[in-house]
């Protein structure tokens, strides 16, 4: 489990940010003989995506490449705010932010490589998964345990629900019994 120091950073943060390819899906790009793209998602993430929004965090995608794959599962989800075609992921995240009413240091940005950087220089809690570029690595506040679209995200936003102390009332919710 993340540190105390962690958890108090975590316990702030009003938005989270992130990237899909690599972090959402695990980074390959698998095409059909047809020309489609096929992109697989952890359902594990989805469900803590939806829990950190109930918890009042907001969460924004933003993505280089544009797919409507993303589009699809972003709204099934029922993200907040999805921005793709987008390598200048800074500046989204800035936009973002403005349109949102929060700032950067109020987000958790969760990427894993270069053109992550220019959002990680700015957003208040940095994270990235085991087989992120030694670039990013080297600038997280936070290295996952699970690698990209294996519940990375799930990771992220478990700890956010613990840090904001609604973990186990979230929880609590899925251990009752229906009459």
């Amino acid at each position: 489990m993340a540190s105390y120091i962690l958890l108090e950073q975590a316990r702030h943060i009003e938005a989270l940010v992130l990237d899909v390819d690599g972090i959402l899906s695990d980074g390959f790009v698998t095409l059909t003989n047809s020309g489609d793209e096929i992109k697989s998602f952890d359902i594990r993430d989805g469900l803590g995506m939806k829990l950190v929004q109930q918890a009042g965090v907001k969460v924004i995608i933003i993505t280089g490449r544009k797919s409507n794959i993303v589009e699809k599962r972003m709204s099934d989800l029922g993200v907040d705010l999805v921005y793709q075609g987008r390598e200048d992921k800074g500046t989204a995240l800035q936009e973002a932010c403005a349109k949102l009413g929060l700032s950067p240091a109020d987000c958790l940005y969760m990427g894993d490589d270069w053109p992550d950087l220019s959002a990680f220089s700015i957003a208040g809690m940095k994270v990235t998964v085991p087989n992120g570029h030694i670039e990013v690595r080297r600038r997280a506040d936070l290295v996952t345990q699970a690698m990209g679209g294996r519940g990375a995200v799930r990771e992220i936003c478990d700890m956010i629900l613990t840090a904001k102390g609604v973990y186990q009332s979230l929880l609590e919710k899925y251990l009752s019994i229906p009459h």
